[in-house]
């Protein structure tokens, strides 16, 4: 029992002291959260205060900036018054001079009317003097001027018009001659090729085949004259349409390099050899518009143009010449101001018909023209290539350059192969031209036939006759020859003194 008291009594006792503990905690706890209250409102003061301190120094500042500010918007207004102020000065200056310059302009007017009042009376008076009106003095002066200068004018005109003459010719002379010395293509080729020559004398027959079935096949499927009994050795080839000629060409070298020569072969290869022809024909045709620097030709035109890859004229290769021709052609155009572009394309494509006169009646050139229209190129290009040559008047400058580039590119010595015999033939036609005169001693024909030199004897022919004579030789060789170009009849007569010293 005792025991249970005096636990009891010890628990009472822990209980509270612990309430007593708890209780001094409590008001510690109160006195700090009391201290901490008030220094948090004396630093809260303090910074109170400052922040009042630094309000009252902006609005210090501010208050100084504004008044800075006014100063600064006072002093603009007074000098944009001034300037109003001397605007407005200005502005009455003006008006003051305006009105001065209007008094004065009336003055003038005044002036001139009574220099105008003065000049009638005097015309007046010089009329009523002289008894003539001022339109019948002006007429009666002309005419004495242009009875006083008439002649000296006629004299002037006269010699304008020689100088001019002379200098067209010349600058003529001179444009021709760089053109064509800056152009320094070639002029001549050889002839298309229609004769092969045989491997060996096997091929013949095996070219001729059973019965002739080889050769017949040949010729039907290129629509070309196989003729291999001619010519020894040699296959020749005949046909007016010089593609075709070209396709059986390349058909029997196909076929010769091969060795198997049939019918069923045969087909095949024909049909080969026309594919490769045209792609030539196409390239030659694209070569040729872009080596004379041209684009817009139509594709008609254009393979038609390849075609004259395989013709020639007198031995010059058609293709060659037109190319050549655009090129001289263009550096001409551009000398004397024509159109270049219409220029280049009509030459290139002058001789075009040649490539279907086989197969179109009629002139080439007209062929040509005719195409042109119908594939869509301009009036300009046709007649250019219509008026090439002489049957058609050239109507613009273009299609004379035409007709003079043609002649300068076909009609040259060396441009086109002419046989031996007709060369030797026309040479002498010439000496026996200039040889049927009388009075002429010798008479040679050089430079190829383009110059005619005579030498006549001094005894029966003054100088004044040499010279009629050289008409006439010329006139004669007009008449009686036919040649391209131009012929330059030289007459020489010379005189020599000869004595001997013994």
């Amino acid at each position: 029992m005792e025991i249970v008291i005096a636990i009891m009594a010890g628990a009472f006792f822990g209980v509270s002291g612990m309430f007593a503990y708890d209780r001094m905690q409590r008001i510690n706890g109160k006195n700090k959260s009391e201290q901490t209250i008030a220094e948090a409102k004396n630093k809260a003061s303090d910074i109170i205060l400052k922040a009042k301190d630094k309000a009252l120094s902006v609005v210090d500042e501010a208050k100084k900036e504004e008044s800075e500010i006014r100063r600064e918007i006072k002093k603009t207004e007074q000098r944009l018054a001034e300037r109003e102020n001397n605007i407005d000065r200005k502005l009455d200056d003006l008006d003051r001079r305006s009105e001065k310059l209007r008094s004065e302009e009336d003055d003038i007017d005044k002036l001139k009317s009574e220099i105008h009042d003065i000049r009638l009376r005097q015309q007046e008076k010089l009329e009523k003097i002289a008894k003539l009106k001022k339109s019948e003095a002006a007429e009666k002066l002309m005419k004495m001027t242009e009875r006083d200068i008439k002649e000296d004018l006629t004299g002037l005109i006269s010699k304008l018009q020689h100088d001019a003459m002379e200098d067209a010719e010349e600058r003529a002379q001179t444009i021709l001659l760089t053109a064509m010395e800056r152009m320094s293509g070639e002029v001549t080729a050889e002839r298309t090729v229609t004769a092969l020559k045989l491997t060996d004398d096997d091929m013949k027959g095996r070219i001729i085949g059973k019965e002739g079935r080889n050769i017949q096949a040949i010729q039907r499927e290129t629509g070309v004259d196989v003729l291999v009994d001619d010519t020894p050795g040699m296959v020749v080839l005949s046909s007016f349409d010089p593609v075709r000629r070209q396709v059986a060409r390349l058909t029997l070298e196909m076929l010769m390099k091969d060795g198997r020569i049939h019918p069923g072969r045969i087909e095949e290869v024909v049909a080969k050899a026309k594919k490769q022809i045209d792609k030539e024909v196409k390239q030659a045709g694209e070569d040729a518009m872009r080596e004379a620097g041209i684009v817009g030709i139509p594709k008609e035109m254009l393979r038609l143009l390849g075609e004259l890859k395989f013709r020639t004229s007198y031995g010059q290769n058609v293709l060659k010449h037109s190319t050549e021709m655009a090129q001289i052609a263009g550096m001409i155009a551009e000398e004397i101001g024509a159109n270049v572009r219409t220029v280049k394309i009509a030459t290139l494509l002058h001789d075009v018909g040649k490539a279907v006169t086989h197969k179109v009646e009629g002139k080439h050139h007209h062929i040509g023209a005719e195409l042109a229209r119908k594939y869509g190129l301009s009036e300009e290009i046709a007649h250019a290539i219509e008026a090439h040559h002489d049957d058609i008047e050239a109507t613009t400058p273009e299609a004379l350059i035409v007709r003079v580039v043609d002649a300068a590119s076909a009609a040259r010595p060396g441009a086109r192969n002419v046989s031996a015999e007709n060369f030797t033939e026309r040479m002498r036609d010439l000496e026996n031209v200039a040889t049927s005169f009388k009075g002429i001693d010798k008479a040679y024909a050089i430079s190829a036939g383009r110059e005619i030199r005579v030498i006549v004897s001094p005894e029966t022919v003054d100088d004044l006759s040499a010279i009629k004579i050289a008409r006439d030789i010329a006139n004669k060789i007009e008449s009686t020859m036919q040649y391209p170009g131009t012929i330059k009849v030289n007459v020489i007569r010379e005189t020599r003194a000869i004595e001997f010293a013994k």
